[in-house]
């Protein structure tokens, strides 16, 4: 008699973020000055692959391009917000080293420091107006 066992294999999950820019080039440069790098399989004059993590990605896609892919109009991040893209960092120390490197990439930071008993967070624009956070958290010191 044949028996079996079904082995259930779990694909390991990655999240694309699609965002549309004005500028490729531009973008590319900011986000490489924070320490970012590209995979150029998925680079070429409409888009690129920005690399966050492991499982983690950010298409930047000229907006042109990106209209392509919805029948929705692009935001206008100048008077509304689509999304917060948040990076948890290791310290406190490296989410104010990461800002610094974003101010002196023309990045603006929109709001004063969040200061809470267990993290740390601060935000940015990017040249297009997309709203980022880098925080630290210390799950430990958090409330029950």
């Amino acid at each position: 008699m044949f028996t079996s066992k079904l082995k259930h294999q779990v694909m390991e999950k990655k999240i694309f973020v699609n965002l549309p820019v004005k500028s490729l080039e531009a973008s590319i440069a900011f986000f490489t000055s924070l320490g970012f790098s590209f995979n150029p399989k998925f680079t070429d004059e409409n888009a690129t692959c920005m690399i966050v993590s492991e499982n983690i990605f950010v298409m930047l896609l000229v907006e042109k391009f990106y209209k392509g892919f919805t029948v929705k109009e692009v935001c206008n991040t100048a008077t509304h917000s689509e999304v917060i893209l948040s990076i948890q960092l290791s310290s406190k120390q490296e989410v104010d080293e990461f800002m610094a490197k974003v101010l002196s990439a023309g990045g603006i930071e929109p709001r004063e420091p969040q200061v809470y008993d267990f993290m740390y967070g601060r935000s940015f624009q990017d040249g297009d107006g997309h709203l980022w956070e880098v925080f630290f958290m210390d799950e430990s010191a958090m409330p029950q």
